[in-house]
């Protein structure tokens, strides 16, 4: 697969240079290296919803208001 800038073929590295097999025994383990006790958000709802929406307004530049002051003003009389 060439780059764009020098036409020269990239090294593949990581998984896709993995055989399937590989890559399909690392994907099966998923998240077990994670103890239960450990997963905090598997058992506070209210602790992964917070981190959630700080996350939501770190990528977005800010949180979404909801209702009237979401919407754009209407016209002036």
């Amino acid at each position: 697969m060439p780059t764009v800038e020098s036409g020269k073929p990239r090294a593949r590295r990581g998984f896709a240079a993995m055989n399937p097999e590989r890559r399909r025994e690392i994907a099966r383990k998923g998240g077990a290296s994670v103890p239960g006790e450990k997963r905090s958000f598997a058992k506070d709802r209210d602790l992964a919803a917070s981190a959630g929406r700080k996350g939501g307004e770190a990528s977005r530049g800010g949180g979404r208001t909801r209702g009237r002051e979401s919407q754009a003003p209407g016209p002036r009389l």
